[in-house]
Formats: structure tokens, sequence, C-alpha cells
């Protein structure tokens, strides 16, 4: 039988993360791989760098040990450069920008120390003039919606940045059409193969079904498929999760998940995606 592994954060464990892991496992082991587990604790043993297979699942976020692993001949399924683009907001954006992919007019948030903080906020004066009010506020890194915010006046752009000094950040305009609204297509092989519209009617802006979103199947226009397509052709992605918005000039970019999850995708679609990315596995390790 053929071998890989399925590397994990040894610190985030959840039921999701738990299924996606025996998801991935079942897939893998109808393609005749048997796929085993390791978080990135797991190599500090003593002899864990010795007598890899071939090629890995990275399902985590650790770019260094990424980097390790690639280093010592392991293919990983995404890559350490993959998983860095797009780990980091401000990188995907940079990214993307410069190959002139639509996306929300973005501007790079000034980069303070956290022992420093931000001394003074008049930036987001300026912020707000070329973006208009409220506009977003995204921490570089985050999953789940997480450290992203709404910021409805230039007091309130301040409050949320203070916690954030010592981290990068970008600050968005704000798709006001596409409020509590998104797309995320599944893309695995320069495929799509799958695509949901997620909807909050909470009354919260954003779609994830993490902060109370609900999903359903979507068709994607050609034009949405070519813009995921060429945003992973362009982050160098194996597999990923690209989430679209809605806005009155076209689908724009909002940001691209490197791992994300896709149970919800799965259920809705009846296509899973665990199948397509082990057909990966298997198309390497021949």
């Amino acid at each position: 039988m053929k071998e890989a592994l399925f590397i994990e954060n040894a610190f985030w464990r959840s039921e999701g993360t738990a299924a996606l892991r025996e998801t991935l496992r079942q897939a893998a082991a109808r393609r005749g791989i048997l796929l085993t587990a390791r978080s990135n604790a797991d190599f500090l043993k003593e002899d864990a760098l010795q007598s890899l297979p071939p090629a890995a699942l990275f399902w985590d976020k650790d770019q260094r040990l990424a980097q390790l692993l690639e280093g010592c001949g392991l293919r990983l399924f995404n890559s350490a450069e993959a998983i860095r683009r797009c780990d980091d907001k401000a990188q995907t954006w940079l990214c993307l920008k410069a190959q002139g992919l639509p996306m929300p007019e973005t501007l790079l948030c000034p980069y303070t120390f956290e022992n420093v903080g931000f001394g003074q906020t008049d930036f987001l004066e300026d912020a707000a003039l070329r973006l208009g009010l409220p506009f977003v506020i995204k921490a570089a890194s985050g999953s789940f919606g997480a450290q992203v915010f709404l910021a409805r006046s230039v007091d309130e752009a301040a409050e949320i940045l203070r916690p954030l000094a010592g981290q990068q950040a970008i600050l968005q305009r704000f798709i006001s059409e596409s409020a509590g609204r998104d797309l995320r297509l599944y893309v695995v092989g320069g495929r799509v193969i799958a695509a949901m519209e997620r909807v909050n009617l909470s009354g919260d802006f954003r779609a994830n079904i993490a902060n109370g979103g609900t999903a359903q199947k979507h068709e994607p226009t050609e034009e949405e498929r070519l813009l995921a397509l060429r945003a992973c052709e362009l982050l160098g992605l194996d597999f990923g999760g690209v989430d679209l918005l809605r806005s009155k000039a076209g689908p724009l970019l909002c940001e691209v998940n490197s791992n994300a999850h896709f149970a919800a995708l799965a259920r809705l679609s009846g296509v899973n995606p665990a199948d397509h990315i082990a057909a990966l596995l298997e198309d390497y390790l021949k």
C-alpha cells in the first residue's frame, strides 16, 4: 500500500478537524493510500525526519515546518510557499494585485510593534477618505471570519486597531451589496469541483458559517470560475477554498484558503473534495 502523511496542528483540535482528517483518510484508503496523521509537534522526535513517505497533505499553517519538510524531499499538498501567500491576507492581496485580479480596494495598514502600539491614528482619516465609511479591517492572519471587523467611524477603526498592534493588517472598501453574503468555490487540481453561497441573516456582515451563516448550493458563472482558478494558479495552490463577493462591477476576490474545511460544501453539493484531493496524491505516488 502506498503511504502519505496528514499533517495537522498539535494545538488546534476540534470535532470538525477530526472529522476532516477521517474523511481524507477514508478517501485516501479507497485509492490504496495509507494516510498517517502527524502533528507539527511530532517532528521534534529524534527520528521524525527519517524514512518519510514521498508526500503529505499539509493541513496546517506552520510554514517553517513546511519549509523544513520540503527540504527533506517531501512533496507537500499545499506547498510552503502557497501556504505563506494564503495565510497572510496582505501577501494574498500583493500577489494577486500585481496580476490585476479584481478585489475590493485595499490598503496596507501601517505596521507598528506590539510594545509600541499606535501612538497616533491620523492615517485612518486618510483611509476613510479613500475607502469610504464603513470600511473593513482584517488582521492579515485569521480563519473562520475571526479578526475581521467593520469600522463605521474613524474612532471605531482606531479602537479596533489598537489590540492588533504587532500584527499585519489590511484595510478594505466595504462592498455593501454583498453584506452578509459570499461565494465559496472549491478548487482541486485546476478545476472548480463544487461551490456554495453563504448567507448570514443575523446582521453580521461576515457570511462565514462559523459566525451564524447558512449555505446553499451554487452554480458558479464562467466569470466566477475563471477568477477562482486564476487565483489558485497564481498562489500555487493544489487545492483551496476561494471566497468571492458579488458586486455591481462583477465578482471580486475576497480571500483564498489553503486548507479550507469542506463538510458543509460536501453535504450541499454531493461532491466530496476529499476524493479529488486523494486523487492528487494518487497521481503523485504512481
